[in-house]
């Protein structure tokens, strides 16, 4: 089983990035042996459609479950069409985030958080 993390950079020791669709890394990790691969987020500096980019990526990676800060609403029906659980609401680092979905300590979200583009104001 695999989970994907948002990163602002590539390792386990690197913050969470608040955004999905226009993260800067996306890091695949296994929870069970802690080995991770790193993607750059090639949607992260796409004009429009990012956030449909980078899930459809993702879905694509076999992954369970992402955790982000936020993600908007066309990230959160690609996600979910794919069977993917979205947990929001994520800070710290990419390994802290890792060590609270093996715990237990965080569920999925019910609905997207921001609106859309919201990465892309900032």
């Amino acid at each position: 089983m695999k989970i994907c993390i948002t990163a602002r950079g590539e390792a386990l020791e690197s913050a969470v990035d608040p955004r999905f669709g226009r993260c800067a890394y996306f890091i695949i990790v296994d929870p069970e042996t802690m080995e991770f691969e790193c993607i750059a987020n090639a949607a992260a500096k796409s004009g429009g459609g990012s956030g449909i980019q980078a899930g459809q990526m993702i879905s694509e990676k076999g992954v369970k479950a992402v955790l982000t800060g936020n993600v908007g609403p066309n990230a959160f029906k690609t996600l979910q069409t794919a069977g993917i659980d979205i947990i929001t609401g994520i800070g710290g680092t990419v390994a802290d985030a890792t060590a609270r979905y093996i715990k237990g300590e965080v569920t999925p979200s019910s609905a997207a958080t921001v609106e859309s583009h919201f990465g892309a104001k900032g």
